[in-house]
């Protein structure tokens, strides 16, 4: 089951069984015995070819590389006092600064 939110809201049991007439009014609630029919996707030779693609964000061509290193305190201050963002902006001023030298 995937992570919940901390501000997750669940239907308190008199929604749940309002929830659940109207999915069956609607002719779009499953019975157990549909649920248990279910298999995953990657189970189904018709879907082998969608689940081979690729997901989420595309493959940078020039992809950031995690390092560890040591400022001045008062270097870090400054960035860090410009708010939200400041890493990429320090990463900014280090690459003008490498294509100009």
């Amino acid at each position: 089951m995937p992570k919940l939110k901390p501000d997750t809201v669940f239907p308190s049991d008199e929604e749940d069984t309002i929830i659940t007439q109207q999915a069956i009014e609607d002719g779009t609630h499953l019975t157990d015995k549909e649920l248990d029919q279910f298999r995953p996707a990657s189970d189904v030779p018709e879907l082998q070819d969608l689940l081979k693609t690729n997901r989420g964000r595309p493959k940078s061509a020039n992809p950031k590389i995690s390092a560890t290193l040591r400022y001045d305190s008062n270097i870090l201050e400054y960035f860090k006092a410009t708010g939200k963002g400041w890493q990429t902006r320090m990463n900014d001023v280090l690459a003008k600064y490498v294509a100009s030298h």
